[in-house]
């Protein structure tokens, strides 16, 4: 069976990635430019493409050194997917340019409005805590809104207990993810922006009536349902989805375990002064790959 994922979209990826490092350098001159070139290539590319760069969006290039300019440009390049993406369901979407209090990504359909969030992760990142997701943060920005969503990396989510799907479901919060997101947009392009837009209030509405719990499986199996009965024609879609979420996985192994063998063989081939003074920099790559290894398909879309 061919990979659904295709090289183009690997490719795409890896321009993106470099693009982003070139860009960083003023942040708000380097956001607007990241912005509008993103735009032009979805406009230009289609929803297609838009659906391939939620697919892989979800690492953090071990590339980017930690708290530099390109990772926060990164930052900004997912919430760009996600206002794109928000977009093309037919909504009003945009990026706030503010940074501090306030959430990154608004969006406005004719009876409800919400905030929204994109986070990702460095797959050699081991502990995540709830802060990490802002669920809390995020129903602080509602500010009048009705929603708030968090979307994540469907691999990186806790698959059995954690206090954020406590707090989702106290505070009315839509914990989501890129792959989720990729299925409304398909479906969306099948079915209609009208049904699309329907079924993401139905999943908000969703949320919103489960009882407070930290248990993933049944927040899971609550969303996952909600999407599968809506129409017949998620089906199909879902079950590309499933196998899509299985392959982003490898492929976002691959390009981080890459960049750390390299990163490797560059050490091994200095001399000992230049090793010394590289380690000082760069650590805990054995870790980092112990930890990328250990990815894996979390089963959250098996829940139906």
């Amino acid at each position: 069976m061919s990979n659904i994922i295709t090289p183009k979209a690997i490719l795409t990826r890896q321009y993106w990635v470099e693009e982003i490092r070139k860009l960083s350098g003023n942040f708000g001159n380097d956001t607007d430019k990241l912005e509008k070139e993103l735009g032009v290539e979805i406009k230009r590319n289609g929803v297609s493409s838009l659906i391939d760069h939620l697919r892989l969006c979800g690492n953090i290039p071990e590339s980017y050194g930690r708290d530099t300019s390109e990772e926060k440009l990164y930052s900004k390049y997912t919430d760009c997917l996600l206002s794109l993406a928000y977009s093309a369901l037919g909504l009003k979407s945009f990026v706030l340019k503010e940074r501090a209090d306030a959430a990154d990504v608004e969006v406005f359909a004719d009876d409800y409005s919400f905030v929204a969030d994109a986070k990702a992760f460095r797959l050699s990142r081991t502990a995540k805590n709830q802060k990490d997701f802002k669920v809390q943060a995020m129903n602080s920005w509602k500010r009048g809104k009705s929603y708030a969503m968090v979307v994540c990396p469907i691999y990186q989510l806790p698959n059995s207990s954690s206090q954020i799907y406590q707090q989702a479901t106290t505070l009315n919060v839509c914990i989501f993810t890129y792959s989720h997101l990729a299925l409304l947009l398909a479906y969306s392009e099948k079915e209609g922006q009208a049904k699309a837009q329907q079924l993401l209030k139905k999943i908000f509405e969703t949320v919103n009536a489960l009882n407070p719990s930290k248990n993933a499986i049944d927040y899971w199996l609550a969303v996952n349902k909600t999407i599968l009965s809506f129409s017949q024609a998620v089906e199909p879609l879902w079950s590309i989805e499933k196998g899509v979420a299985t392959e982003s996985i490898a492929i976002s192994k691959e390009e981080a375990l890459t960049f750390l063998a390299q990163e490797r063989a560059k050490i091994m081939r200095m001399n000992h002064e230049e090793a010394l003074k590289e380690l000082i920099k760069v650590h805990k790559i054995e870790s980092r790959i112990k930890t990328i290894r250990a990815i894996s398909d979390n089963g959250l879309f098996a829940l139906k």
